[in-house]
């Protein structure tokens, strides 16, 4: 399958326009724009998560950078309906994704998931479930490459928090 760039920040896949993927740079002025995107309506609380990759995988080794790879018509997909979950789940205001495909070095950013909502305890019970949810859910697949020469394909496990109640009754006025 051929992967080509189209526009901006958008893939193209077989004449498809992806959305949430991306082979460009994830840079600081297009997660400003995702914030205020999500914040025109009016909501109360805007979480914004921004994966950043480390250099090192918990002290083990001094890893250089990643590379992620993806099918995306599917990917594609499984994460617009994560969105549509997490909206029928809270009651969300916004919902923006970004992941990047490719070579990502140390310090740049690898995902973004933007959601707003009336109160903060639905927008970021509704950021945990969608990064988890790509996290585990999408085929994105990523290698870590470490100073020695030896990369490493990398499966995630599940950061458990306590999040919120889904029916919206945990919130309070910020």
């Amino acid at each position: 399958m051929t992967v080509m760039r189209s526009g901006s920040s958008r893939l193209s896949v077989a004449g498809e326009i992806m959305q949430y993927l991306t082979n460009t740079p994830i840079v600081w002025d297009r997660i400003a724009y995702l914030d205020r995107w999500a914040a025109q309506n009016g909501c109360g609380a805007v979480v914004t998560f921004v994966g950043v990759v480390r250099p090192d995988r918990d002290g083990q080794r001094t890893v250089h950078a990643l590379f992620y790879e993806a099918y995306p018509q599917m990917a594609e997909r499984l994460i617009q309906r994560l969105m549509d979950e997490a909206r029928t789940h809270w009651l969300l205001d916004g919902v923006q994704i970004q992941h990047r495909l490719g070579l990502v070095e140390i310090g740049q950013t690898s995902v973004v998931v933007v959601v707003s909502a009336r109160h903060r305890a639905q927008a970021y019970a509704a950021s945990q479930f969608l990064v988890d949810g790509i996290k585990h859910e999408v085929p994105i697949w990523k290698r870590e490459y470490y100073d020695d020469g030896t990369s490493q394909r990398i499966t995630g496990t599940p950061e458990l928090l306590d999040i919120a109640d889904p029916s919206g009754a945990d919130h309070a006025h910020v």
